[in-house]
């Protein structure tokens, strides 16, 4: 049974635009209050963060009243990063998290997502209650059984202390120059003191939320200025989060982008050597043909899971491995938490970066053995994108150049599972080759929504 609001990740889209509006998120809030009341058959606990959007203030309220509504008592974290969300949740011993967050998207997009009491994303069973009772009448419970509201001043500081308890205590980052973006989003005010207290020499971009700067040419999305900064600091490294903090991008002493497939690469090395890795690594269907064959060469199993940080933990926990992740920074180390962390993902790199029996290594040592191949990835605005990836003239053309490329590259179009695009990935291993037919893909794909007139 497929979900008629849940995407791959919560429940997103513009501000203002169903299902984004106080009505819609209103009742969606009173729903989950009455899920996860039934569930347990007593007065449920939430928790509700958000990241730095000035649309978050409307929807924390929003969602506030419709869980008091239905008889939920809420817990207010303020602007948290998602995995702080999940941490808290779990630790807490709420009922539910709820998540007020766009991540990578503009300020005036926004979204709700969710974790249970294990700090896991809701199951697709749970889901599809949800939007159950969304579609029954929505009724006030009385007075005297209202949920009631308060908030949780500390917050900030438990999580803190969590990501710094990832390490060892003896691990230290004196001695080291680090550059830290944090896109005007959610890790503005926790993400500094971990790495300060951990000793580091730190230098702060983008940690001055407005409500309208998240992700605005910065963070994960946008690296430049971090590339420029750590040069110009003569810094050993940059890291870049992303507006909710649940993925990076790093930037090495040279200014040179590290993506999330050599930072899943440079983790599993490490452990690999110093006898620490449990299983192999999941990654996606879009993770580079280079760090499959890079961790094949290090007898490391590989496997792919669909798009969605979701989908690899789901893989991850079938085949009970603890590294994974996607292309895009999302990073998910299971032995240490719940859903993809980018500062716990950061501190990972880092310790790999000093686990080495030879010495401590640069990043750009540390991910030197990962070997890229050429991939380019295009996208565009269709209508049903869906549609468009199933047709027949579509898979046609994919089969073909899917052949030209077999034995040394890959085909991949699907339709993007938080917007309407159409994307379409190509790799292989001649960099011309591959853009060619990427863009031969995207005009088939315009040619199935537009024909040409014959």
């Amino acid at each position: 049974m497929g979900q008629k609001y849940f995407g791959t990740d919560g429940i997103r889209g513009r501000v203002g635009a169903f299902p984004i509006t106080p009505e819609f998120c209103l009742r969606l809030s009173w729903a989950v209050g009455k899920v996860f009341a039934d569930q347990e058959d007593r007065r449920a606990r939430v928790l509700i963060g958000k990241d730095t959007r000035i649309s978050g203030y409307m929807l924390e309220s929003v969602m506030q009243a419709g869980l008091v509504s239905a008889g939920a008592d809420v817990s207010l974290l303020g602007p948290m990063p998602t995995p702080a969300i999940a941490y808290l949740t779990r630790t807490l011993g709420a009922d539910a998290g709820v998540v007020i967050s766009a991540s990578h998207n503009p300020y005036y997009d926004n979204g709700i997502k969710f974790f249970d009491r294990h700090g896991s994303k809701l199951s697709d069973e749970i889901e599809q209650q949800i939007e159950a009772a969304l579609d029954t009448f929505m009724v006030c419970e009385d007075s005297e059984s209202l949920g009631r509201a308060s908030r949780i001043s500390d917050a900030p500081g438990r999580y803190v202390e969590f990501c710094k308890s990832s390490v060892s205590s003896d691990f230290s980052l004196r001695g080291m120059r680090i550059v830290i973006d944090c896109a005007n989003g959610a890790t503005y005010a926790v993400a500094a003191k971990v790495f300060e207290e951990l000793g580091a020499d730190l230098v702060v971009m983008f940690a001055d939320p407005d409500g309208f700067n998240i992700n605005d040419d910065c963070g994960s999305t946008h690296p430049e200025n971090l590339q420029q900064r750590v040069i110009a600091e003569g810094a050993d490294l940059g890291i870049a989060f992303d507006g909710d903090g649940d993925r990076l991008v790093m930037v090495d002493h040279e200014g040179s982008i590290v993506d999330g497939d050599e930072i899943i690469f440079g983790i599993a090395q490490s452990r690999k050597l110093n006898k620490k890795l449990k299983g192999g690594v999941v990654g996606t269907v879009m993770s580079n043909f280079g760090l499959e064959k890079s961790l094949e060469e290090l007898a490391i199993p590989f496997l792919r899971a669909n798009v969605g940080d979701r989908h690899v933990l789901e893989l991850m926990k079938k085949k009970k491995w603890v590294i994974g992740g996607e292309p895009s920074g999302h990073i998910l180390t299971m032995d240490l938490t719940t859903t993809g962390d980018a500062i716990v993902a950061a501190l990972q790199v880092l310790v790999s970066m000093q686990a080495d029996a030879n010495g401590a290594k640069s990043l750009k040592e540390l991910v030197a053995g990962m070997h890229k191949v050429p991939q380019i990835l295009l996208n565009v605005k269709v209508e049903s994108p869906g549609l468009v990836a199933q047709s027949e003239q579509m898979q046609s053309a994919i089969e073909a150049q899917g052949k030209v490329l077999e034995g040394r590259g890959r085909v991949l179009v699907r339709a993007s599972g938080t917007e309407p695009l159409l994307r379409v990935m190509v790799e292989g291993d001649s960099e011309s080759e591959v853009k060619q037919i990427a863009e031969g893909l995207i005009q088939q794909a315009l040619d199935v929504v537009l024909p040409t007139e014959k």
